[in-house]
C-alpha cells in the first residue's frame, strides 16, 4: 500500500514549486498568466517568507503541493491560512491525498492559533466546489477583483 506524506519546501525546491504552479494554471486553462519565475519564487517565498510551500509525496516521490499565505481578518482580529494553490497530479487523483493535503493545512490553521482557512475557487470548477462543500466548507458572497498591468498603474499614478 502507498504511503502519503508531506514535507515543506526548501529553497532549492523553487524549480519544482513553479512547474507545479504552472501544471495548476495548465488545468485552470490559464497557463498563459503565469509570468513568474524561479527567482520571483525563491524571493518572495524564501528569502521575503511571505508565502510557505508544502509537497505531497506518495512513496518519497512529489505528487502535488499547496502554496499558502497569511492574510487579516478584521472582523475576527486574526490572521487567516490563504491557500492560494492546491494541485495533486492527475495520475494520483482519486485516492484522498487533495483531502489528506486538505487536512494537513487545517492542522496548520488550528495549532499556529490561526482565525480562518479561506481560498478561491474558478466559478466553473464544479468537481472541486462540490468536493469543498462536501468538507463543510462554505461559499461566501464575495467577488475576487484584481488590479494588474496597465490599470493597476493608471491608478497607482492618479
Amino acid at each position: 500500500m502507498s504511503e502519503l506524506t508531506f514535507r515543506n519546501a526548501e529553497e532549492n525546491d523553487v524549480g519544482l514549486i513553479l512547474e507545479f504552479i504552472k501544471k495548476l494554471a495548465d488545468y485552470e486553462k490559464r497557463l498563459d498568466e503565469v509570468i513568474a519565475t524561479e527567482e520571483d519564487i525563491r524571493k518572495w517565498v524564501f528569502e521575503k517568507h511571505q508565502a510557505e510551500v508544502i509537497f505531497a509525496l506518495e512513496d518519497d516521490k512529489v505528487i502535488g503541493f499547496a502554496l499558502f499565505f497569511l492574510s487579516f481578518s478584521t472582523y475576527i482580529g486574526n490572521v487567516n491560512l490563504h491557500l492560494e494553490d492546491l494541485f495533486i497530479d492527475p495520475e494520483y487523483r482519486g485516492k484522498g491525498y487533495g483531502k489528506a493535503l486538505l487536512k494537513k493545512l487545517a492542522k496548520i490553521v488550528v495549532d499556529r492559533g490561526y482565525g480562518r482557512f479561506e481560498w478561491t475557487c474558478l466559478s466553473w470548477n464544479k468537481p472541486s466546489i462540490d468536493f469543498y462543500l462536501s468538507l463543510g466548507a462554505e461559499q461566501k458572497d464575495w467577488n475576487v477583483f484584481h488590479l494588474t498591468g496597465d490599470a493597476l498603474e493608471k491608478l497607482a499614478d492618479e
